[in-house]
């Protein structure tokens, strides 16, 4: 049974989520903890669910992924099978980096990271287009990231 989280759970959270590399002791000392505590606190919010999971951030132009888009997908019809046909071949993609099924105007949301318009244009066309259901999509390409965070308001 999880309990709510108080004060310091979320000063640690907070901690981690902006430095997910910080000891044990480094995070105590930032919480104002014992290191046995705070062990124990991380423990039990990782266990709960509360943390996921820790990675690196790693730089896009540094890796070649220069290219940010978004791509709005329309589906012709929306079944529980293209639904599927679609979620798995988006999964398999290591060009997309988030999809999200939306309401509204649309049915997908893609965010998709590729090393430049050529890639982009093959990314539609082997990718995005030849699944079954897909109708129309509009591309909106990135011309400035004004703000890319991944941290949660704690």
């Amino acid at each position: 049974m999880s309990k709510e989280i108080d004060r310091l759970d979320r000063k640690i959270l907070r901690a981690l989520q902006s430095e997910g590399r910080l000891t044990n002791i480094e995070l105590a000392e930032r919480v104002n903890l014992s290191p046995t505590a705070t062990a124990e606190r991380v423990r039990r919010l990782t266990r709960e669910g509360y943390i996921t999971g820790y990675m690196a951030m790693l730089s896009p132009q540094k890796l070649g992924r220069n290219l940010l888009v978004f791509i709005e997908v329309k589906l012709d019809r929306t079944t529980a099978d293209v639904f599927d046909t679609f979620a798995a071949a988006v999964k398999r993609s290591d060009d997309v980096m988030e999809c999200h099924m939306v309401a509204g105007g649309f049915d997908y949301l893609v965010k998709a990271r590729v090393t430049g318009m050529e890639a982009y244009r093959q990314f539609l066309s082997e990718v995005i287009l030849p699944l079954p259901g897909v109708r129309e999509t509009h591309t909106y390409a990135v011309m400035e990231e004004v703000k890319a965070v991944a941290t949660l308001p704690v």
